[in-house]
């Protein structure tokens, strides 16, 4: 099985087994407020700054008791603020994680959409049961918890030995069937291909059973290898120059020297020209990776109003030059940071345009939506990063590497000069999925993608043989019948909404589809071509 560029690392013999698909994610409630509001001409995201974006996270946690309370949650239940973001419309979506008697609810996130004057018009709820447990005291003791969760890791990591537990944590597990109280277990190691880990095991803290397990890791002017010559934001640093971009964040790009840890070291030169576009020099990976995170910075804050990973300004950072041979990127959330490796025989750093897009939008998505990467949700999530590592090409315009639907074309990480995956049909790889069935959620999360890179085809560019930009596409229907597209600039639109305003932790393919009918319903009217668009691209991939 071929290496992937992912949110974690490939599944192989003893990896990750795909588990049970979790509750469905999107569930509009009226909360005893009215109903869901009506279309409005500009639904679209402001851009806020970040001193806005802080106000408003300050204004939410200031009442988020009062909404509880209007949401009709228990007396034990408290909400804890994420994220907001802000329509043209006054709209005001408020994503909240939930606490009952003091512990975290995993699957109890939610996100409140509120009017111009603070009205609830509805809620966005990962799931519909209530929160309660019959006690918060555990009858299996933590250490049993560990032991077992180092069990599941030295399977699921094929480990020769029972990699490190950190102590485990008390949780109440809701993200599928009635919520239990139980333990959460980090479980430190490293895959099979070197990728490190950090395995969460869910067990039940009163029968000792496994609930649940995903990988907390998200697998993923200068002469640049794949984008030629570009402009890069650097920093005059004590008579040198480092990869530091103040004007994006402070985003920071650092050599690993083919280490597997630590945050790396500034890469310094005295000329501020950095690379020669060949890999046989230090600086040219430094050089794409720096670029792809700038022009991934800019395509969220010009498209989307978003203003860094987050929304609050600050700079992700870049690590380079990860492991000796290592064939793979991955985003972190613990360092906040997307690395790369070099390739077989350190020839091919994983350091192209869609490669870093996709790994910055895992960064996104766990800012939002936190789509579980596992079942149907990890399909999305990988998904949403093809298709915005898509998105950023295309704007990218870079004559050396233009916008076009395969991911990873110009890295070769199959050697044989194949994309890694194709949008337009994606079994082309040979495993992905074309279209939705119901072993959809039991496969690896990069061929359950598939279905949602192939919806957001047909979405952008409608069914059938034809040719863009050079590259030549033939997109089939589930049905056989025909779809339009709408255009890539509406259906990225209409994905961002979605992921960041009706999407949960838990939301599956049909869920996904009412979440993106919502919000090209709020973009574009309903009964308007785009939502219609919308309609026909998930029926194209079977998703009804």
């Amino acid at each position: 099985m071929a290496p992937h560029i992912s949110r974690k690392t490939r599944v192989t013999g003893g990896a990750l087994a795909a588990a049970a698909l979790l509750a469905a994610g999107i569930t509009v409630g009226t909360a005893g407020a009215s109903p869901a509001p009506a279309p409005h001409k500009d639904a679209s995201p402001l851009q806020l700054s970040a001193s806005h974006r802080a106000e408003l996270l300050r204004d939410a946690d200031g009442t988020k008791a009062q909404t509880a309370k209007a949401l009709g949650l228990g007396g034990q239940e408290k909400l804890v603020v994420k994220d907001v973001i802000k329509d043209a419309d006054g709209t005001t979506h408020t994503r909240y994680d939930r606490t009952f008697a003091g512990l975290p609810v995993l699957g109890g996130d939610l996100v409140v959409h509120t009017a111009k004057g603070g009205a609830i018009k509805s809620t966005t709820k990962s799931t519909q049961k209530s929160i309660k447990v019959a006690s918060t005291t555990a009858k299996i003791a933590p250490q049993a918890a560990a032991k077992s969760a180092q069990g599941t890791a030295v399977k699921s990591l094929a480990a020769k030995k029972a990699p490190a537990a950190q102590t485990p944590k008390k949780v109440v597990w809701a993200a599928s069937g009635s919520p239990v109280l139980a333990y959460d277990t980090v479980v430190k190691g490293v895959q099979k291909d070197g990728t490190p880990s950090r395995l969460h095991v869910i067990t039940d803290a009163n029968t000792g059973k496994k609930l649940f397990q995903y990988d907390e890791i998200h697998t993923g002017k200068g002469e640049s290898e794949y984008s030629g010559s570009v402009e890069l934001g650097t920093k005059k640093d004590g008579g040198k120059f480092t990869l530091t971009d103040d004007g994006r964040g402070g985003h920071k790009t650092t050599d690993l020297g083919n280490s597997e840890s630590g945050d790396g070291k500034p890469f310094s030169d005295d000329d501020d020209a950095w690379g020669t576009g060949k890999a046989d020099d230090p600086q040219t990976a430094a050089v794409d990776a720096h670029y792809g995170a700038a022009e991934t910075w800019d395509y969220y804050k010009t498209v989307h109003g978003r203003s860094g990973i987050k929304g609050d300004g600050k700079g992700a950072s870049s690590r380079v030059h990860y492991g000796n041979s290592y064939v793979n990127a991955f985003w972190d959330d613990s360092c906040f940071c997307m690395t790369y490796g070099d390739g077989e025989g350190n020839k091919k750093p994983l350091t192209a345009i869609d490669v870093a897009a996709h790994e910055m939008s895992h960064g996104v998505t766990s800012a939002t939506a936190n789509l579980t990467y596992s079942g149907e949700s990890g399909g999305l999530n990988e998904g949403t990063s093809d298709i915005f590592g898509t998105s950023v090409e295309f704007y990218a315009k870079n004559d050396k590497d233009p916008g076009d639907y395969l991911i990873g074309e110009k890295i070769d990480i199959n050697g044989d000069g194949k994309p890694l995956r194709y949008m337009d049909k994606p079994s082309k790889d040979g495993q992905s999925q074309d279209n939705w069935d119901s072993n959809t959620g039991n496969l690896d999360p990069h061929y359950s993608s598939g279905v949602a890179n192939h919806f957001f085809y047909l979405l952008s560019e409608g069914s059938g043989p034809k040719e863009i930009g050079g590259v030549k596409y033939d997109s089939p229907t589930a049905d056989g019948k025909k779809v339009e597209g709408i255009g890539r600039d509406k259906a990225e639109k209409i994905w961002f909404k979605a992921l960041t305003e009706y999407m949960t932790s838990n939301t599956d393919y049909k869920a996904a589809r009412e979440a993106t009918i919502k919000a090209a319903t709020d973009l574009y009217k309903a009964d308007s071509p785009e939502v219609k668009g919308v309609e026909a691209a998930w029926t194209g991939v079977a998703v009804k």
